[in-house]
């Protein structure tokens, strides 16, 4: 090749190299960017959770691998129990123009100039496992709390045969956790006149205010505590701990299932619990926030039934939370995009469950 041309032809390879890599060639992020399929194209959606709680760790698993399987980008914060930090972080992902925002909220009756401005950029904000009392959110998943602190107190009330003392360890009084648990646990005390409630106080869903907390009830009434009532397991295993500690053991039920938990009711530690598993109920929100994100049509109002887990089932749902997890979150987004079609969000194969 004559010198001139081999001069030419190599400024046209240059050329081309130039205009492909400005068009994106081989760039994955650029190519992302002219995506304007809602069905594939990546969506951000922002979060706000109460706090980094075991339940919520596990909850972010479940939504890290939904995410993964469904091109979505998370944005991550916690709150650290504070309503003010909650609202600006909802601020701020909303200024940072993302698809969709998930809360998890500190409190039911909190955020409504925040879910407000998200409305205003039409940025659908989604409550998740703790309801918001605003009625303008685009969605709202949560448990069946009520449903879930009737069944830990009717454990209680069979295991003492109907009658004798208790303690109540609350969550953050405010919450819509505490609120309907605790409602649910005065609707089948009303049934059984002869269990009476020697106290009840909050923990904060916190397993080490709860050992101070049922410290000082050891202290004030003794032997007469007949049985412990913890509306989530961290609280009911800091109960666990305390009265260890005083060398004695009484009956104690909790709700989540967390693995702590649930190794407490394979020990008999636990009378039982009830599995609202945070990996499956978070995953689900997230799957929900993703149809609204595509506008897709979604049940916007699914309900988080949590199975009871006493011995006869609790082998399974370890298997679920810690033995065999690495396997349980490789099949979860598909487990849940299938519940979110049969409505029954909880549904992970527990025995006692029964598919909807």
């Amino acid at each position: 090749m004559p010198r001139m041309s081999r001069i030419l032809a190599g400024i046209g390879a240059a050329t081309m190299v130039v205009s492909l890599a400005a068009c994106g060639a081989g760039d994955p992020n650029a190519a992302q960017a002219g995506n304007t399929d809602p069905a594939t194209k990546q969506v951000r959606v922002g979060v706000t959770v109460y706090d980094m709680s075991s339940f919520i760790t596990a909850g972010k698993e479940g939504m890290e691998s939904f995410a993964k399987a469904n091109n979505i980008e998370l944005v991550w914060n916690s709150a650290n129990n504070d309503v003010s930090t909650q609202a600006n972080q909802v601020d701020q992902l909303i200024n940072a123009g993302v698809d969709a925002i998930i809360v998890v909220p500190v409190q039911a009756d909190s955020l409504t100039p925040q879910i407000a401005a998200a409305n205003a950029k039409k940025i659908p904000i989604l409550a998740v496992n703790a309801e918001l009392t605003s009625t303008e959110l685009a969605a709202s998943v949560q448990p069946d709390d009520v449903a879930a602190g009737a069944q830990e107190m009717q454990m209680m009330a069979d295991k003492l045969g109907g009658k004798g003392n208790i303690v109540v360890l609350q969550g953050p009084l405010g919450g819509s956790g505490e609120i309907n648990r605790g409602k649910g646990i005065e609707e089948v005390l009303a049934k059984y006149p002869d269990i009476k409630v020697l106290a009840k106080d909050t923990a904060n869903w916190k397993r080490e205010e709860s050992v101070n907390k049922t410290k000082n009830w050891i202290s004030a009434f003794g032997d007469k505590i007949d049985g412990v009532v913890a509306e989530n397991d961290d609280m009911g295993l800091g109960a666990l701990q305390a009265l260890k500690e005083a060398g004695t053991s009484k009956p104690i039920v909790g709700i989540d299932g967390i693995e702590d938990g649930l190794n407490a009711v394979k020990s008999g530690d636990f009378i039982g619990t009830s599995l609202q598993n945070g990996t499956v109920e978070l995953s689900a929100g997230l799957a929900v926030a993703n149809k609204i994100a595509r506008g897709q049509e979604t049940n916007t109002k699914p309900v988080y039934l949590m199975p009871a887990i006493t011995k006869d089932n609790v082998d399974v749902a370890i298997q679920h939370v810690v033995t065999g997890r690495t396997d349980f979150l490789a099949g979860l987004p598909a487990m849940t995009e299938k519940n979110l079609q049969t409505g029954d969000i909880a549904y992970e194969a527990i025995p006692g469950q029964k598919q909807s």
